[in-house]
């Protein structure tokens, strides 16, 4: 089974999350958007899908933030 992605980007000069080439939010921070990504990934975890968090960085390049079942829900910090 594939594992659903959530990336969180900076588009169009704003926060959102995207999932499956659809834009989510707008969200007024970074933070925010990842806690959106963490919870919407956490919930889909839940039902038995593998989820994953993916932050796009200045250099447009995305690091894993989270993964369910990998890392403590909810986050700290």
């Amino acid at each position: 089974m594939a594992r659903v992605q959530y990336f969180v980007v900076l588009h169009e000069n704003e926060w959102k999350v995207t999932l499956d080439g659809k834009h989510y939010g707008p969200y007024a921070t970074q933070a925010l958007a990842i806690k959106a990504a963490v919870d919407a990934a956490h919930s889909t975890g839940k039902k038995g899908t593998d989820a994953q968090v993916l932050v796009q960085g200045t250099n447009n390049q995305f690091r894993t933030e989270w993964t369910y079942g990998n890392d403590p829900y909810p986050p700290k910090g």
